[in-house]
């Protein structure tokens, strides 16, 4: 299976994908881990990608596709990719469609994991976690058993992230909207698209995800 797993940031696609990746062997194509281990393995594409970036410049569509030609092209035949932040444009659907028959492959499944701002805005704005052994808590829904204090490590230093007000969320929201909302149209037409509430418990949306691959 070759799926596209999309959603906002803060849907749960980094959770998902990491069970998609323990239940069932497939392998996360994400285009910034995978910039990363290419720069830092200094492969022909990651030495000019980070060349581009040394630039302050934006990676080209060419550069993300040839980073997806190598990781496909290194990849089991009989093991499944999920994309994960690519293709953000008709453009870049079009190539992949390319890359994955190069490979012998096809786009079986388009997941989008739909949130609700409001409740997504809650659900960001509410995290924190433990600044000595990084444990992850939740105002409302995953607080410490006792105030202050952290259940895995007794640490009293709890640390949130910069960006999880509720502006930045409400920003990326408008952003992924602008993003997805041109490569949508031509999955439909294809009949792969499937949505998932992505607001459901975490077990929820992996058994509707595997429902999905199921068939």
């Amino acid at each position: 299976m070759n799926i596209i797993l999309l959603g906002p940031p803060g849907a749960g696609k980094g959770t998902q994908s990491a069970g998609l990746v323990e239940r069932h062997g497939m392998k996360q194509l994400s285009t910034g881990d995978m910039l990363r281990a290419a720069v830092k393995a200094q492969t022909p594409v990651g030495l000019e990608a980070k060349a581009v970036m040394d630039r302050g410049e934006l990676v080209s569509d060419a550069i993300v596709s040839s980073l997806i030609d190598e990781n496909l092209a290194a990849m089991p035949a009989d093991q499944g990719a999920i994309f994960d932040g690519y293709p953000r444009t008709a453009a870049q659907g079009e190539q992949l469609d390319g890359l994955l028959a190069k490979h012998g492959r096809s786009l079986d499944h388009v997941i989008e994991l739909g949130v609700d701002v409001d409740a997504l805005v809650e659900r960001i704005t509410g995290r924190f976690s433990c600044g000595n052994c990084g444990a992850l808590y939740h105002d409302t829904a995953n607080p410490p058993a006792k105030e202050g204090v952290c259940d895995a490590c007794g640490s009293a230093e709890f640390k949130r992230r910069p960006d999880d007000n509720e502006e930045t969320v409400r920003t990326r929201m408008e952003e992924y909207r602008g993003k997805t909302a041109p490569i949508l149209p031509g999955y439909e037409a294809r009949g792969i698209v499937t949505r998932v509430d992505g607001m459901a418990d975490i077990d929820e949306v992996a058994a509707a995800i595997d429902s999905i691959l199921a068939g």
